[in-house]
């Protein structure tokens, strides 16, 4: 979402089809079930494979058909020719040159001979996930930057946010008995935010989507070890019910005392200092959690689910894994870290493209968004560098 130019999407099941429609029905234009939008190739593009439906995607995709850095970016930039891999590399700070007022390099710790080592650029890009980018600029203090590489504003750090999530509804399916699944789809359905947009006021800001799917049970419902015969085996033929679920993905809000700081009291075995994180869910988030439990039940009974039970099964900041902000976007350099390009105010030739970036963070699934930045960032930075801005 919004909707562009896609690949063939994946198919909804009979069940998911079903709901859809009913829910479409009943809310006309105002919520939308769709098939999950993933980095899943639905058929064969740019020389990798197509999607083979084995779920398997964390262990790694021969085909390709998974986004992944090997199967996609890596490539790409080695055919360029101008891409030096060195692994076992942690940056430990950025060089600051006071004369320039630029960034003029890294300082690395091969993190297997415990070396020291140097590399000189005109330009950086810090991406290293929005926890590991902000360490590095906090940890890249000097003179001219105490408190961190470019944090003037004092706002680096700051405004740590992640989607909370784990909580919704699910019920049973009946009347799809004759009807099963092809193969394991690597994604589920999505039911776009709707809620604080149009006439749908709520007592909370923001607001949140839903994941889910429809999927039947077991083959075998007793206990194993009490099973035999000709009727457990007759049992063994058949698949349990049917299930549908909606899982809501919220929106945080970027509470300026959610932060992330540099504890210089411990190290690591690298010798450098650890990361500190505080940060809590709050009231906004609570109150729009009893929505997405109560939304999906109102769904899903709307749909003929049968059934419903809803669940909260708790979320704290980090399970997630959707961190974001501590190195906000901004156009005012008194209350953010970076410019529209993704550009540090303070040292020009610097930028940084992951989810430090972000001031806010809706409710998607965003590392595609930080991509998206990422090579909008990179494209202004080469034109910015041949015009001699930076």
């Amino acid at each position: 979402m919004p909707d562009g130019q896609f690949l063939p999407p994946m198919d909804m099941n009979v069940v998911e089809k079903s709901v859809k429609k009913r829910i479409e029905d009943h809310w006309k234009k105002e919520r939308i079930m769709t098939i999950g939008r993933t980095a899943n190739l639905t058929v064969p593009h740019g020389g990798r494979g197509s999607c083979q439906y084995r779920n398997l995607c964390s262990r790694g995709c021969p085909f390709g058909a998974y986004f992944s850095t090997q199967s996609s970016t890596l490539p790409a930039a080695m055919a360029t020719g101008n891409l030096t891999l060195r692994p076992f590399s942690l940056v430990d700070h950025i060089i600051y040159d006071k004369e320039t007022k630029k960034a003029k390099g890294v300082m690395v710790i091969d993190s297997e001979s415990m070396e020291h080592v140097e590399f000189f650029a005109k330009v950086i890009f810090v991406n290293g996930s929005t926890l590991g980018s902000t360490f590095l600029l906090l940890n890249s203090d000097s003179a001219e930057h105490p408190n961190g590489l470019g944090n003037a504003s004092g706002e680096l750090g700051h405004n740590l946010m992640d989607h909370h999530f784990r909580c919704g509804a699910s019920g049973e399916a009946e009347g799809f008995e004759d009807k099963y699944t092809y193969g394991k789809r690597a994604n589920g359905i999505y039911i776009p935010r709707y809620q604080n947009m149009g006439n749908d006021k709520r007592d909370y800001l923001r607001g949140f989507g839903y994941q889910g799917g429809a999927s039947r049970t077991g083959w075998h419902k007793d206990v194993a070890e009490l099973a035999f015969g000709g009727d457990f085996k007759d049992q063994m033929t058949q698949p349990g019910m049917w299930t549908m679920g909606l899982g809501g993905f919220g929106e945080s809000l970027p509470y300026h005392d959610n932060r992330v700081y540099i504890d210089k009291t411990k190290k690591d075995k690298w010798g450098m200092p650890v990361l500190a994180i505080d940060c809590a869910f709050r009231d906004n988030e609570e109150k729009m959690r009893v929505a997405m439990m109560n939304d999906a039940a109102e769904m899903l009974e709307a749909a003929g689910i049968k059934n419903i039970q809803t669940y909260d099964n708790g979320s704290t900041p980090g399970m997630a894994i959707h961190e974001q902000g501590t190195a906000r976007m901004g156009n005012d350099p008194k209350t953010s870290v970076l410019n529209k390009w993704n550009q540090m105010h303070e040292v020009s030739n610097v930028f940084v493209t992951d989810g430090s970036c972000m001031p806010s963070i809706a409710c998607q699934n965003p590392s595609l968004t930080f991509m998206a930045l990422t090579a909008r960032a990179a494209d202004y930075a080469v034109k910015e560098l041949k015009k001699g801005n930076i």
